[in-house]
């Protein structure tokens, strides 16, 4: 990428002297990548404060915190292999630091116990689940929904609700509906979620006609990002206002991700910025963070922010369509986030969708998992 900017020259410098700046044409079908431990078992001083300010932990607690995610996110795997059919779906919890996984087969809990996760007997599996929530997906939801998640604690589909909305004759009519198509428990928030494009009002900023929004993650070739930003064949500029690259996939609503390939004189790096708050990230996986755990995101706007996973695979319903398969966060966004990076430790998680509230008074965002991208434009993740 072109970079001037006395920060943004050291990461290059850096980045090249490791021989990790160096773009790559090839694309291959994405596959996530296992943490790698000693990588994540160095915890800078600006992670540390992130999680301080926006989780309420202590130095220790925080430290103590990651450590235990990264042992939840190793048994995850395991465990839903060993539960097999009877896998109702985890979480991890963060008073007790462990991960807990639901079983709908007593018989299952011993193996999956001695993998190191606790276990909770349930009704429905998450397979059942994930079959109601998809005949969910097939309703048309009005305003007043705000989206629908399987929730694997609750063992159900959580519906939740604008508040305000709660008791209008449209939404009583789409929850009596949903009802019929499974397990629901219904939910409240305070707003809608709406996405976080911005007009040009000054990881990294790039534009497209008058919006500006974040870059997610570097690809071979390109970067990803949020699909409501551009459509296919738009022109993107840089932080610096030069021609950057051009959209070559988009899609939204129903999903919400795009990928822009680069022009030369760009290049790619694995990165994610910290904004001075924490040293740069460098992305060496996409292996998925379970629910419960910490999660942090970079944007243009509100730059390095901290939160937990609240929900998986969240059919989200904004004003201008319905999208699928979103990861819910209590991570803050602000207009211009849009498309920026969720990243957890060094592991790519998902680009910045939408949300409800701002960075002042608190709210929820949304990510599409950078998985799901991958796969969908068959592109590889640069990691280091």
């Amino acid at each position: 990428m072109k970079r001037t900017a006395p920060l943004r020259a050291a990461i290059a410098a850096l980045l090249l002297a490791a021989g990790l700046g160096t773009a790559h044409a090839g694309a291959a079908s994405a596959a996530p990548a296992a943490p790698r431990a000693g990588a994540a078992d160095s915890v800078s001083p600006g992670m540390l404060d992130a999680m301080r300010r926006d989780l309420g932990l202590t130095t220790a607690q925080a430290k103590e915190r990651l450590r235990a995610e990264r042992t939840a996110v190793g048994i995850e795997k395991a465990a839903r292999t060993a539960a097999a059919g009877a896998y109702g779906g985890s979480w991890f919890e963060a008073s007790s630091g462990r991960l807990v996984v639901a079983l709908t087969d007593r018989a299952k809990a011993a193996e999956v116990r001695a993998l190191g996760a606790d276990t909770r007997l349930v009704r429905h599996s998450a397979a059942s689940l994930d079959r109601a929530k998809t005949r969910l997906d097939s309703l048309s939801a009005p305003a007043g929904v705000a989206g629908w998640h399987v929730d694997p604690e609750a063992n159900s589909v959580v519906v939740t609700v604008v508040r305000s909305e709660r008791t209008s004759p449209a939404v009583r009519t789409f929850l009596d509906r949903a009802r019929e198509r499974g397990p629901v428990t219904v939910a409240q928030t305070a707003q809608a979620p709406r996405t976080y494009a911005a007009g040009t009002v000054g990881g990294d900023p790039y534009y497209t006609g008058n919006v500006r929004c974040s870059i997610g993650f570097s690809v071979h070739g390109g970067f990803v990002t949020a699909g409501h930003c551009g459509r296919a064949g738009a022109a993107v500029r840089g932080w610096d206002g030069s021609a950057m690259g051009t959209f070559q996939g988009s899609s939204f609503p129903g999903d919400d991700y795009a990928y822009v390939s680069i022009h030369s004189g760009w290049w790619t790096v694995p990165v994610v910025l910290g904004w001075g708050t924490i040293p740069d990230r460098l992305v060496r996986g996409s292996a998925e963070a379970p629910v419960g755990t910490s999660i942090c995101r970079s944007g243009s706007t509100t730059h390095w922010r901290c939160g937990s996973v609240l929900a998986k695979n969240e059919t989200v319903n904004y004003s201008q369509g319905a999208v699928h398969q979103m990861t819910k966060t209590s991570v803050c966004a602000e207009g211009g986030d849009s498309g920026g990076s969720f990243i957890s430790g060094d592991q790519a998680q998902g680009v910045t969708s939408g949300g409800w509230g701002n960075c002042s008074s608190g709210g929820e965002t949304w990510f599409q998992p950078v998985n799901e991208i991958l796969a969908r434009y068959g592109l590889t993740l640069h990691t280091a």
